[in-house]
């Protein structure tokens, strides 16, 4: 019995020696990844996201490892449409997703399916384009300014359309064209370049949640990827979309972008990173961790020289799937519009530079305007309601808290933490030159001849 009991203890001490041995080098690793680890709440975690090229920072955060230097072993998912990625966020089949900046929005301010969701980070800036086909563009180029070289004058605007959407009116064929989703920047962008020439895209009522009420022009929903094809099919007449599915019309021969997004409004926000209110309230380091490598990955792919290996990544099958060529036509800083027509656009896919990363406050209240404009939003709210509703979903302080840390940890600089409230300057970048100020959502929406009026 003596004995067993000796054997026992050595055998204990041996174990309790060789873990030590085991820790030692991991406790006095010079990276301090094993500290940040422990610190992490759910390490294991599922992304979704669109095959679109602003889904970006995902696919760069995990292939440069800036998810595993902050502790997270993060899974990826192409989803098939919006609707999906909104619903398995919420359900919690998705930890968190790359959403349209407008989602989270909607759920909260009370349109379409309802939750709680946060953004501590905005994904990019500009990146979407409007596209017609071929037989529309003919007619519309005899509409159009050209320059000394016979080539259009751009920013086209939709004055150029109007009488084309005419011309099908008269021939007993309404004008039809696509976009991504209800509350996607796409709709509001499209919506804003029609009424801003005087087309009416039509409201959204109860009755009518197709929002073609008095419409000129019929918007409906066509998933990104089909986008070309439903074109091609005559099934709609033009789109408003994101990358690579403009440039993949122009490759195809099948039609002809004519706006991009920066040309409607300069810098406009595009995309965010959303999750569950509860899952950042439950896991406050994993969700700082997650924006500290997103951030990471915006910083990266804003420098020139990276976005080669960026079109690289993202062509491949797991990520956005289009053919290299087609990405590169936009993501290293041009834009191709008429075939051989290709124009110099370096801000056209922005990441980081102009504190694109930053969710705002007043970017969000922009969305908020264009819901109560359009009808999605269908009683007046005072001023007040759209900052209180923006500061639920938008959060600048998780955004801060990780750019700190990565300014000690020497991955940015502290200049690139941007001097704010929250709010842009007022700004009259817009296609039809009228002011945005999201400190007077009332004033700004007053200011339309088409939408809604709120005293």
């Amino acid at each position: 019995m003596k004995n067993l009991l000796l054997l026992l203890l050595a055998f204990s001490f041996l174990l309790q020696h060789c873990g030590e041995s085991n820790a030692q080098p991991n406790s006095s690793s010079g990276t301090g990844d094993a500290p940040k680890a422990a610190a992490i709440e759910k390490p294991q975690l599922t992304f979704g996201f669109i095959k679109l090229t602003d889904m970006a920072p995902l696919a760069i955060a995990k292939e440069l490892g800036y998810f595993k230097d902050e502790g997270l072993f993060v899974s990826v998912e192409a989803q098939s449409n919006w609707k999906n990625i909104l619903d398995r966020v919420i359900d919690g089949q998705l930890d968190g997703a790359h959403m349209l900046a407008g989602q989270p929005i909607a759920a909260g301010a009370g349109f379409g399916r309802q939750a709680k969701l946060i953004t501590p980070f905005s994904m990019d800036l500009n990146g979407n384009g409007i596209t017609v086909s071929n037989e529309v563009w003919d007619l519309m180029k005899p509409h159009l300014r050209m320059d000394d070289s016979g080539k259009p004058v751009h920013p086209i605007s939709a004055d150029a359309l109007e009488p084309v959407v005419e011309e099908y009116r008269n021939a007993g064929k309404p004008f039809k064209m696509g976009m991504v989703f209800p509350v996607s920047t796409h709709n509001y962008e499209l919506r804003y370049w029609l009424a801003a020439a005087g087309l009416n895209p039509g409201f959204y009522t109860a009755d009518n949640i197709q929002g073609q009420v008095d419409a000129d022009v019929l918007l409906s929903v066509t998933p990104p990827p089909q986008m070309p094809a439903t074109l091609e099919a005559g099934t709609i007449y033009g789109y408003c979309v994101g990358e690579p599915w403009n440039q993949q019309a122009v490759f195809k021969g099948i039609g002809v972008p004519v706006v991009t997004n920066y040309d409607i409004w300069q810098n406009n926000p595009e995309k965010v990173f959303a999750l569950r209110a509860d899952f950042a309230t439950k896991y406050p380091n994993t969700t700082k961790a997650i924006t500290k490598a997103l951030i990471r990955a915006g910083k990266w792919l804003d420098d020139p020289a990276n976005r080669t290996q960026a079109v690289s990544i993202l062509s491949r099958s797991d990520y956005v799937g289009a053919d290299s060529v087609v990405l590169a036509n936009s993501m290293t800083g041009t834009f191709e519009f008429e075939k051989g027509d290709k124009r110099s656009m370096p801000d056209f896919n922005v990441f980081y530079r102009h504190d694109a990363t930053y969710p705002f406050y007043s970017d969000g209240i922009w969305f908020l305007t264009q819901m109560r404009r359009w009808g999605q939003i269908p009683e007046a709210k005072p001023a007040e309601w759209y900052e209180e509703t923006i500061q639920d979903i938008y959060r600048p302080d998780i955004w801060r808290q990780a750019a700190e840390e990565l300014v000690a940890d020497g991955h940015i600089p502290e200049s690139d933490i941007p001097d704010t409230d929250g709010y842009k300057p007022a700004t009259d970048a817009f296609i039809d030159g009228n002011s945005y100020d999201g400190k007077d959502p009332i004033g700004y929406l007053n200011s339309f001849a088409i939408g809604n009026k709120d005293q």
